[in-house]
């Protein structure tokens, strides 16, 4: 047998030789867990949204109703908050050393991920170790919001599709469309995601008899009953009759204001004022009629004038969609460590999107040369892995419905969360892809010299 173990067992979890990896994985999100502590305490940690998940979820856990002050929640859905108030019981500490072990987790899944495409233990071994190290996972895994949750279940739902591509059993499919509901449940964006994967199904199974129709529906049946399930809670409660209204309030206060600023020629913040953010309070400054409104007839108004803004100017809103896809895959989000560590300027770039790559990467290399050395360094390998992907991409050994099942996860990821709102911590859930890829990419040229020795042997 040679070096390259192909495990066919669905029910292996482990290997020996995870071990280091995981190891490593757990020290480096620890240490960067201590440093934070030390130099930031848990400011940084439980900045941000984390107090809008943390109510309505204590809220949940406590009184078994998912509201923020004295109104139904519409914009979180109950995942995160939930898994952030039992976790958060000890201390914000504790909640993120909870985040840290379940973000160590996620490296035997990519293992499992990577072994499920490709059915190579060097290749899957190499992606556990890429993902060790992996800057935004490291990062988020101390923070408190729902990236390292939602990748978890992510990837659970994705080696269950490996899986079933790979013996088309319907069982696995089913258990993917129960994880991705999971997944759905803690961040929407991934709401669509059900709807592009069973197309992708149905073509790909177009010569399998019985499945083409089949699996689709599987997957769909287990997905969607969850979610209408959740919209039926928010249209009894509210009236708002979809899944999370998170999606009207950014396509208001964030494309809208984005694409008005740019036809009006002034700055995104100014914009932003004259929609009425950031609070309710400034929005009814800008919107009084709206005072007596309950909270479903203003986010049909917001989806209705996002809608107006954008169809009038599609080309520019086209435009600040694919920067802000931009900003989501190659972000480097060294200023998300460097503010753990109580390390970021104060007068460094704030919005990349607004003022440009460029112009905020000179601006930043000319105020602070040691920030912008890192951000720089972090670009450089994140650019390099990204060749190295598409090198594994093209891998002639895997199955082709895996490979397109992962490059479709990562364009989706990258493309839904585009716009004005986009930062580099969404770029979180596309990136298995990229280091999969990668390993597959570095591990290549000795696969094909060891087949090729097997077939001379």
């Amino acid at each position: 047998m040679n070096s390259f173990t192909v495990f066919r067992r669905e029910g292996v979890w482990w290997s020996s030789r995870l071990r280091t990896p995981v190891a490593m994985a757990a020290v480096l999100r620890l240490a960067l867990l201590a440093a934070a502590l030390v130099r930031t305490g848990t400011s940084v940690i439980a900045s941000g949204d984390t107090a809008s998940y943390l109510e309505p979820g204590r809220n949940l856990l406590f009184f078994g109703r998912f509201y923020t002050g004295m109104f139904p929640e519409i914009d979180r859905t109950p995942g995160y908050p939930l898994f952030l108030a039992i976790v958060s019981l000890p201390g914000a500490a504790i909640a993120a050393l909870a985040q840290v072990i379940l973000s160590v987790f996620t490296v035997v899944l990519v293992w499992r991920l990577a072994r499920a495409v490709f059915e190579e233990d060097r290749i899957a071994l190499t992606a556990a170790w890429l993902f060790a190290f992996e800057p935004l996972s490291i990062i988020y895994s101390v923070r408190l919001l729902p990236e390292t949750l939602f990748l978890a279940l992510l990837l659970l739902s994705l080696e269950r599709l490996a899986v079933f591509l790979s013996g088309r059993r319907l069982r696995a499919l089913a258990a993917a469309g129960l994880w991705l509901a999971a997944a759905t449940f803690v961040r929407p964006v991934s709401y669509y995601l059900p709807a592009a994967l069973a197309l992708g199904l149905f073509a790909a199974l177009g010569r399998v008899p019985g499945l083409r129709w089949k699996a689709p529906a599987v997957l769909l049946l287990s997905v969607l009953p969850w979610l209408a399930a959740w919209q039926a809670r928010n249209w009894l409660e509210t009236g708002f009759a979809g899944f999370s209204s998170i999606v009207a309030r950014n396509l208001y206060f964030y494309q809208a204001a984005e694409v008005a600023a740019r036809v009006e020629h002034r700055s995104f913040i100014e914009e932003q004022s004259a929609f009425g953010y950031p609070d309710e309070q400034a929005y009814l400054a800008r919107h009084p009629e709206q005072a007596g409104w309950n909270q479903a007839r203003r986010v049909a108004f917001m989806a209705s004038e996002a809608r107006r803004v954008l169809l009038a100017h599609p080309g520019i809103a086209l435009k600040v969609q694919l920067e802000g896809s931009a900003v989501v895959a190659f972000t480097p989000c060294a200023a998300d460590l460097l503010r753990l560590l109580g390390a970021y300027p104060e007068d460094g770039p704030k919005r990349v999107v607004n003022e440009g790559p460029a112009r905020s990467a000179m601006r930043l290399a000319r105020a602070h040369p040691w920030p912008a050395a890192l951000m720089a360094a972090l670009e450089v390998a994140l650019l390099g892995f990204y060749m190295l992907a598409a090198r594994g991409a093209l891998w002639g050994y895997a199955r082709r419905e895996a490979i397109w099942l992962l490059l479709g996860v990562f364009l989706y990821f990258v493309a839904v969360s585009g716009g004005a709102q986009a930062v580099g911590r969404y770029r979180l859930p596309a990136l298995p892809a990229v280091w999969i890829f990668a390993a597959a990419g570095l591990r290549r040229n000795d696969a094909a010299g060891c087949r090729s020795t097997d077939m001379r042997g």
